[in-house]
């Protein structure tokens, strides 16, 4: 299967944020859908993320993994998602996941050399987001459960974004306000 990855696809404010929402639909089991299960999807999504990523400037070209080495990728995505999703959330068991994460970007660092690889440069952003304010901007959509660093100034932002996310919301609301009102 293959997917667009358009501007949306990169609404999380950080590469390893996108990397982590390339799975859809996570708390849903029924529903979930992995973007990278076709190996060249991992490639298109490099390729898209040097033009649409929010961090483009600071990784101004990127490669996909080798496919005998995207595991290693994988890993480092699972561990992105389960680290900062549990920290969001307030979980209490932060130091293993802490460590999962430090271990899958450490093994991403010596498994990925090179600065323009997509595992490397996950890895470099994932630990960005553990220092400064940043971490604490850090949020879950509360339509489709997708990672995002909130970026406004009163920090109240719940979508990841609006023109999607939010407007789905704003939609479905006014759907059900309507339909109970003519009951």
């Amino acid at each position: 299967m293959t997917f667009r990855w358009t501007e949306h696809r990169f609404a999380g404010g950080a590469l390893a944020l996108d990397v982590a929402n390339s799975v859809i639909l996570r708390s849903d089991a029924a529903k979930i859908v992995d973007r990278f299960a076709v190996p060249a999807q991992i490639a298109a999504f490099a390729e898209a993320a040097t033009k649409l990523g929010a961090e483009r400037d600071r990784f101004p070209t990127l490669i996909a993994p080798e496919a005998e080495k995207q595991a290693v990728f994988l890993d480092l995505r699972e561990a992105v998602d389960d680290y900062f999703r549990a920290a969001i959330a307030g979980d209490d068991d932060g130091d293993d996941r802490l460590a999962g994460l430090l271990f899958a970007c450490g093994t991403a660092l010596r498994t990925f050399p090179l600065a323009e690889n997509l595992g490397n440069a996950t890895a470099h952003s994932a630990l960005s987001l553990l220092a400064g304010e940043t971490r604490e901007r850090l949020r879950i959509c509360g339509n489709c459960g997708w990672l995002f660093i909130d970026r406004s100034k009163n920090r109240s932002r719940i979508w990841c974004d609006m023109a999607v996310c939010g407007n789905r919301r704003k939609a479905s609301r006014h759907y059900h306000r309507k339909k109970e009102a003519q009951t």
